[in-house]
């Protein structure tokens, strides 16, 4: 295997798995969401600004108006996305929010439609049917475990509504040509703009313990998650990129279990494989029927 490969492999796994594990930390902080996602924006905005002018990964030929605007967008629009998203983990638990959340590509496929003009063939349609399935399974389980049907039923809402603002965030980022990490570093500066006024008025988090697990949001799961995603995206095929992503959901699921006790019933088991195999052939590129190397180009990710 190549170098660049089995380096870009490496990097994403420790990605995806970081990934899978902020479910944990923003539960342990007892903090209010937007205490979280703005303590997650400043400390990670200083870890990102740091390792990029430690190792060079910052063009500032790049830092032009249109890049400023789109990234702060887009910053906006992944500020609600990680508001709604932690919300709903209390409320149907981090493994079903976080299947949930995995519908995202084909709210990207429904925008990438409607405002960029792409084509929505017979398969994607096949694909997003099929995870539209396991969607409706899950909403129909009962809720596990202590979860109150009215709370699981807005968990579910809430990771939906993260996965469209994501959604959202990775179209505005496809008009962008611009150095992925300056993007994010605009991004995360936004989110801590736009929450300042509502985290700062509230009372600043008690102890060292919930100082370091949000210290470890900011600086492990976004600036140096961001640092190795984007190492990862830089070396690897798109779907290379796109299979290993599915360590996500599966640490996820890890971790809620082993943390909290919380496993998926039959049926939300069904639902959650739907959805994950109808992400697959979407960010994989499957399709009904065998085309040309040169037509069979593989979906782009949604990390």
């Amino acid at each position: 295997m190549d170098k660049d490969i089995r380096r870009g492999s490496a990097e994403m796994t420790a990605a995806m798995l970081i990934s899978g594990t902020i479910g944990w930390f923003v539960l342990m902080s007892g903090q209010p969401v937007a205490g979280v996602v703005f303590w997650r924006c400043v400390f990670g905005a200083a870890t990102l600004a740091a390792l990029a002018a430690v190792f060079g990964l910052i063009d500032l030929r790049h830092l032009r108006m249109k890049v400023i605007v789109l990234s702060a967008l887009g910053g906006v629009a992944i500020v609600v996305n990680w508001l709604l998203l932690f919300a709903a983990y209390p409320r149907a638990s981090i493994s079903i929010a976080t299947m949930v959340y995995n519908t995202q590509p084909f709210m990207l496929l429904g925008l990438g439609a409607l405002f960029l003009g792409e084509k929505i063939t017979a398969s994607k349609l096949l694909w997003l049917s099929l995870s539209f399935a396991g969607m409706i399974a899950i909403v129909l389980a009962k809720p596990a475990g202590t979860y109150e049907p009215s709370d699981y039923l807005a968990g579910i809402a809430l990771s939906l509504g993260a996965a469209f603002f994501y959604a959202i965030a990775a179209l505005v980022t496809k008009l962008l040509k611009g150095t992925p990490h300056l993007i994010a570093l605009v991004q995360v500066i936004t989110g801590a703009a736009m929450l300042a006024p509502f985290a700062l008025v509230a009372p600043l988090p008690q102890g060292m313990v919930q100082w370091a697990l949000l210290l470890t949001v900011g600086v492990v799961h976004t600036g140096i998650m961001y640092i190795l995603l984007y190492g990862a995206i830089q070396k690897l095929p798109t779907h290379m990129t796109g299979a290993l992503s599915f360590i996500y959901p599966v640490a996820a699921i890890l971790v809620d279990r082993i943390a909290f006790g919380h496993a998926l019933q039959p049926v939300q088991i069904a639902g959650s494989v739907a959805i994950l195999i109808a992400a697959a052939g979407t960010n994989l590129g499957w399709t009904l029927k065998p085309s040309s190397p040169s037509a069979k180009r593989p979906a782009e990710g949604s990390l």
